[in-house]
């Protein structure tokens, strides 16, 4: 038996278009030259030419970020603060780790276009092109058209998203994870907000986040690699860090493949 892993996350970088420009985090680092004088403060009197190779360490990235930056799990306290039937909803420190490492189902939507709103009967016919039957507990991640477009400048409007009705089909079959290479588990705020100023309605608003109110769970968001995902046959792990009363926590998700030799 070989393991194979595949990495679905991004990384955390300020350069790269994964989040609007008021949204995206910044890194200071310490080069092995500006750390000397840090070392000096545990071992008085030391100099870098006293030290190993003549430098001293990479110690520090400071980062101003959001648990909602990179790659990360959101917590159903994000959606609103009550689930099932009025709970407190879990903040990210409270999720279940059995959710996060589990066997993951890929649904491909990336012909759908940019703005539409994925619908029950689509994730039912989907599962039904790729022949798999929903277990509680699977993680189901979505491909989107947003997946070719991660650093691009539309990225941010590109894909379809889960609508209330799809997401409830998700959870009500004992799904509590899933995912998704788009910026948002919902469609793209820019097309959203045509469609509530064209008929008024503001219940489409965040309407596949919205759905935790009633079934708690969890989604990623900004995932990567979808494209080489096969429908079924692999495990995700998506552990989050854990932030005391966050409402995300960033992870690193990978696709695990147990391949016969």
């Amino acid at each position: 038996m070989t393991r194979r892993i595949l990495d679905l996350s991004i990384a955390l970088d300020p350069d790269v278009v994964t989040d609007p420009p008021f949204m995206r985090p910044t890194i200071i680092r310490q080069t092995h030259a500006e750390t000397v004088a840090e070392a000096a403060m545990f071992f008085p009197g030391i100099t870098a030419d006293n030290m190993a190779g003549g430098a001293g360490f990479a110690a520090s990235e400071t980062l101003t970020l959001s648990t909602h930056n990179g790659t990360h799990l959101d917590a159903p306290w994000h959606y609103h603060p009550t689930m099932d039937g009025g709970k407190p909803a879990l903040t990210i420190d409270e999720v279940p780790l059995d959710w996060c490492l589990q066997p993951g189902v890929k649904l491909d939507f990336r012909h759908l276009p940019d703005g539409h709103v994925v619908t029950a009967a689509e994730v039912e016919a989907e599962l039904a092109r790729i022949g798999h039957t929903l277990r509680p507990l699977d993680i189901v991640l979505v491909n989107t058209a947003a997946g070719a477009a991660l650093g691009r400048p539309d990225f941010l409007g590109k894909g379809c998203g889960m609508g209330y009705d799809a997401t409830m089909y998700l959870t009500s079959r004992g799904v509590r994870v899933t995912g998704t290479d788009a910026w948002s588990w919902d469609a793209p705020f820019s097309h959203t907000a045509a469609k509530v100023a064209e008929t008024g309605d503001y219940s489409l608003v965040w309407e596949g986040h919205k759905a935790g109110r009633d079934i708690g769970y969890c989604h990623m968001e900004k995932l990567t690699n979808l494209d080489a995902l096969p429908a079924t046959g692999f495990t995700v792990s998506c552990l989050p860090v854990k932030v005391k009363r966050g409402s995300a926590g960033w992870c690193r998700a990978v696709a695990i493949f147990e391949d016969d030799q």
